[in-house]
């Protein structure tokens, strides 16, 4: 029995990174698909971990040998993700966890059509910018450019099974939870795991 695809997309701000850190803690049986980015790591990120940081011509090199599922440039930097490892882990029936723009999110489910999408929001726009400028990472320039994309992100929502409003982290992360949780004794994969069970309660 294959595993299942997750998706999760956020605007900027939203608290995805913490969300989906607290998920993997919580829950043991998902696994976080690690991209590859050309962007600089940030202050405790670590290569390989959160992200494979590599240079331009090497993220152009394997996407011209077709090693991404799907990539897209955001803010200048280019992200990419592994289709050989996704399909290899799956296969094995383990349940990943993708960490993608909206674009991405569409390039995955045109590979991936069973594919399971979450979107993430904040509460609203205030506690997005109040979120952003927190960060102490960005000029206020570059604060209003997200600021201005996060409603182009929000426009996407309804490409999503799934919306969750990350006001209070716990409350959210329950919910994010649930989701992976109900995705893994849905109808269809309890059939193909008890399938003997099943056909001996009906008979």
């Amino acid at each position: 029995m294959s595993g299942n695809l997750f998706i999760i997309s956020a605007p900027s701000g939203a608290g995805k990174t913490s969300l989906v850190a607290a998920l993997l803690k919580l829950n043991k049986q998902i696994s976080l698909s690690v991209s590859f980015t050309t962007r600089a790591p940030r202050p405790g990120e670590t290569d390989g971990v959160n992200y494979h940081f590599v240079t331009r011509e090497r993220f152009t090199e394997m996407s011209q040998h077709g090693d991404f599922i799907e990539s897209a440039e955001v803010y200048g930097n280019l992200y990419g993700t592994s289709q050989t490892w996704i399909s290899q882990e799956t296969a094995k029936g383990h349940d990943i966890l993708l960490e993608i723009d909206w674009q991405g999110a569409a390039q995955v489910r045109s590979k991936f059509p069973t594919s399971i999408g979450i979107f993430i929001l904040p509460p609203s726009l205030a506690a997005l910018e109040s979120r952003l400028k927190g960060r102490n990472q960005d000029s206020a320039e570059i604060i209003s450019k997200r600021l201005q994309a996060a409603r182009e992100d929000i426009s996407h929502l309804a490409e999503f099974d799934y919306v969750i409003i990350n006001d209070k982290l716990d409350e959210a992360l329950l919910q994010l939870n649930a989701v992976v949780v109900a995705a893994g004794v849905s109808r269809n994969r309890q059939l193909a795991r008890h399938s003997a069970v099943i056909y001996q309660l009906l008979n």
